[in-house]
């Protein structure tokens, strides 16, 4: 099955992909390396739990973030490539996490996003991940995700 095919198995719409908030690119390809900026939990124009991991927003609303913040992700390689099975491989996804002190689950938040990538690019979306927490996080977002992906010519 395609990468479409695969979103459409899940129920899952791309949105248009959300548009940079500052002075810089929502993507950006150099060679056949495609980086995301940073994805954040969007869903039309609303930004989704706001708030910190361990304080206002719970681990699952974390991982449903993550998810979202992969959907946008996903949302900009269609735009950038204008077909998603010219994503060859998913290299790296890194995760910032917008938490509470003391709190130690990064990477089930962001299980949110890589659990995402593999069913819909299945074998191609295996990755390297970075999970990092951060005290504070650009409009209070709860996770900040960016990727970077090999293109097919």
């Amino acid at each position: 099955m395609t990468a479409e095919q695969n979103l459409q198995s899940l129920g899952i719409v791309l949105p248009e992909p959300p548009a940079a908030v500052g002075a810089y690119v929502t993507w950006t390809r150099t060679g056949n390396l495609l980086i995301t900026s940073g994805q954040l939990p969007w869903q039309n124009k609303t930004m989704m739990w706001p708030g910190r991991l361990g304080e206002q927003v719970n681990l699952e609303e974390g991982y449903q973030a993550a998810r979202l913040a992969a959907i946008n992700g996903i949302a900009q390689f269609k735009a950038a490539t204008g077909d998603l099975e010219r994503i060859g491989h998913i290299v790296r996804v890194e995760g910032y996490v917008h938490c509470a002190p003391g709190f130690r689950d990064h990477p089930k938040v962001l299980d949110g996003a890589s659990d995402l990538i593999v069913a819909v690019f299945k074998g191609r979306g295996k990755h390297v991940r970075i999970a990092l927490g951060i005290p504070d996080m650009p409009l209070n977002a709860c996770v900040q995700i960016s990727f970077w992906a090999e293109i097919r010519d």
